[in-house]
């Protein structure tokens, strides 16, 4: 079944903060390169200068939450009442590229070069499994710092990419970096984002095997899932293995699948390997 390789937790979240730490400057360069803001992205229906506004929100908020020098005031921006996990970040997402006006939509980088840097500085020292409030996410959700870090890690990553699309400008995703968003967020975030109707009735586990990554017990029953690093060895329906790169960028619909298997990047096998495209379906995103 493999062998099983356990990680530091502390370790690697100090590298996750590295990670973060080295993106910040190269997205803020990329922002205050992009000659046409009014430039289709890459995400649908948003411009390049929306996913700059997008960012510098994301970069505002996360900052709120660990700093007491940055207030938000949540309730005039949080969606009303407690909607389901895609609608929610929907809503927050529409609510984000219109929070900066003027000088400061004009100056995305700014905002993410201020702000990232004093998340960075708040966050210092704090322990990975710190408790970070996350009200976007649902009035009552709480998730570790470990997390928040790697949020922010793969905001900066995939929207520089959309950003980079965009602006026919470079932009490149290293495998280190990938490996280190899908093992400090995309175990939490899986869980949060699963779509209940669709696994309602379904039982599936797989192992998820990131090359040169995390390794993740993704198991699926009955319209809940769990997702278990480094996990004790077990029976599995069906192994994916993809390079981390890949696998972030179908993750996040920026790939499709079919292309990253096509390129030898992703590929199944196990029992039931036809149960890989399941994963994504099961999987909701705004």
């Amino acid at each position: 079944m493999g062998t099983v390789t356990r990680f530091d937790a502390v370790a690697e979240h100090e590298k996750t903060r590295g990670a973060l730490a080295a993106v910040i400057p190269r997205l803020v360069g990329l922002l205050r390169d992009v000659p046409d803001p009014d430039a289709a992205s890459g995400v649908p229906v948003w411009t390049v200068g929306d996913v700059g506004a997008h960012l510098a929100a994301v970069y505002l908020a996360y900052c709120s939450l660990v700093s007491g020098d940055e207030a938000v005031e949540w309730d005039s921006v949080l969606p009303p009442g407690d909607l389901p996990f895609v609608e929610r970040i929907t809503a927050m997402n529409a609510t984000s590229i219109g929070l900066f006006g003027g000088d400061d939509r004009a100056r995305p980088g700014d905002v993410v070069a201020e702000r990232g840097e004093a998340f960075l500085r708040a966050t210092e020292g704090l322990a990975p499994d710190t408790p970070v409030a996350v009200p976007w996410y649902g009035q009552e959700t709480t998730l570790t710092l470990a997390v928040v870090t790697g949020l922010m890690l793969s905001e900066s990553l995939v929207h520089g990419l959309d950003i980079a699309r965009g602006a026919g400008l470079p932009w490149t995703i290293g495998p280190d970096e990938a490996s280190l968003v899908l093992g400090q967020s995309m175990p939490t975030m899986m869980t949060l984002a699963l779509d209940t109707a669709r696994a309602r009735g379904v039982s599936i586990a797989f192992d998820l095997v990131i090359k040169g990554g995390p390794r993740l017990a993704v198991v699926v029953d009955d319209g809940t899932m769990t997702v278990t690093r480094d996990a004790a060895p077990r029976a599995y329906d069906c192994r994916i293995t993809a390079a981390p790169t890949a696998f972030l960028l179908v993750s996040f619909r920026r790939t499709p699948v079919w292309k990253a298997m096509a390129r030898g990047r992703m590929r199944a096998g196990g029992r039931r390997p036809w149960l890989a495209t399941r994963l994504g379906e099961l999987i909701a995103t705004p």
